[in-house]
């Protein structure tokens, strides 16, 4: 039997260590957001009354929210959703409310969306806005 010196085991734990270090640093995977399952529900539950055909928002901007491919034709002022890039994308904008106080979304009386609700919103887009 080889002796094996206290270097080479202190070496050898210390390899170890850093393989398993580097395996539990790992972010985990994120999840796709799904549009029919994560974000539709969230527009159907601030942003339907005004933004669907014939409503108030859609007449006055030209967005119906009715559907993908409604959301993505955007206004009659352009796209409101810039895939992969959520921190431009209008729909972000105004639904967190980084736009002027006049302009955000919801508006009147109705209450904001939540940090998650935009946090849904803006991982969708990041994610490349897909018809999922």
């Amino acid at each position: 039997m080889t002796k094996v010196s206290k270097a080479a085991l202190i070496r050898a734990a210390a390899v170890v260590g850093v393989v398993v270090l580097a395996g539990c640093s790992k972010e985990p995977e994120e999840l796709p957001v799904s549009f029919s399952k994560d974000v539709m529900p969230v527009l159907q539950k601030h942003c339907s009354e005004c933004h669907l055909s014939g409503g108030v928002g859609e007449v006055a901007s030209g967005l119906d929210l009715s559907s993908y491919e409604s959301t993505m034709k955007g206004t009659k002022f352009g796209a409101i959703v810039r895939p992969g890039d959520s921190t431009s994308s209008t729909l972000s904008i105004l639904t967190e409310g980084r736009a002027d106080p006049s302009i955000n979304m919801p508006h009147g009386d109705r209450p904001p969306l939540s940090k998650e609700e935009t946090g849904i919103i803006a991982k969708w887009i990041n994610q490349g806005a897909e018809n999922n």
